[in-house]
């Protein structure tokens, strides 16, 4: 049961958020465990977005949310993938993106509590 959320400093054509959205889903996958099947996206486009005192140029934060743990180093992988996609798709340089992970042990889902 992941959550990505993502804030861009760019404004996305709805095709480029559709393409993010899908590699988003494909590299979720690199978290044990993990895959589109359960995972929830965010994206926020077109925000206000500070780096170093200023915001002339794109930038991003994510956040990834995982029920459970998830070993170090597929948390860099996803790291290096989530800056891949955002470079690729919303030209991003990776030095202006932050990736933030939190892993929770309690997660409600349809009625539920994990």
């Amino acid at each position: 049961m992941p959550f990505i959320n993502v804030k861009l400093s760019e404004k996305l054509e709805p095709e480029k958020i559709e393409s993010v959205k899908a590699k988003l889903g494909k590299a979720i996958s690199l978290l044990p465990g993990k895959s589109e099947t359960y995972l929830m996206v965010n994206l926020e486009t077109d925000c206000h977005l500070y780096f170093r005192g200023n915001c002339d140029a794109p930038t991003a934060v994510c956040c990834v949310s995982v029920f459970g743990k998830a070993p170090r180093n597929a948390c860099e992988a996803l790291t290096a993938e989530i800056c891949n996609i955002l470079e690729s798709e919303a030209a991003v340089p990776p030095n202006r993106c932050y990736v933030k992970f939190e892993f929770c042990d309690t997660w409600g889902y349809d009625r539920y509590l994990f």
